[in-house]
């Protein structure tokens, strides 16, 4: 037990210091504008990439798949609810997989 509580504390050194090394030295450091706008969209860019693969192969049908996701994309343009969205992109998926 012992050795895994060192062991423990050893890697949260090891995953703490890569983390903190950016913000001591760089936090004076003045981005230019162009750059700071893109490091903005990294996370949607990020996200986008880790759902849309879940999306295709979710239903087993690409054409339902799609229906789906793009419902879901509808929906969260007009800003609705995150639930809201989700049941709206499974309800079309659904629905387009009943009516092929």
């Amino acid at each position: 037990m012992n050795n895994l509580f060192i062991l423990v504390i050893l890697m949260a050194i090891v995953t703490y210091i890569p983390r903190l090394l950016p913000m001591v030295f760089l936090k004076d450091m003045k981005l230019p504008p162009y750059l700071k706008v893109f490091l903005q969209f990294i996370p949607y860019a990020t996200l986008g990439a880790l759902i849309f693969p879940g999306i295709v192969t979710s239903t087993g049908d690409i054409y339902s798949a799609l229906v789906g996701g793009g419902f879901a994309v509808i929906l969260s343009l007009y800003k609705a609810n995150v639930m809201l969205v989700v049941t709206g992109g499974i309800v079309g998926a659904y629905t387009v997989m009943m009516l092929m």
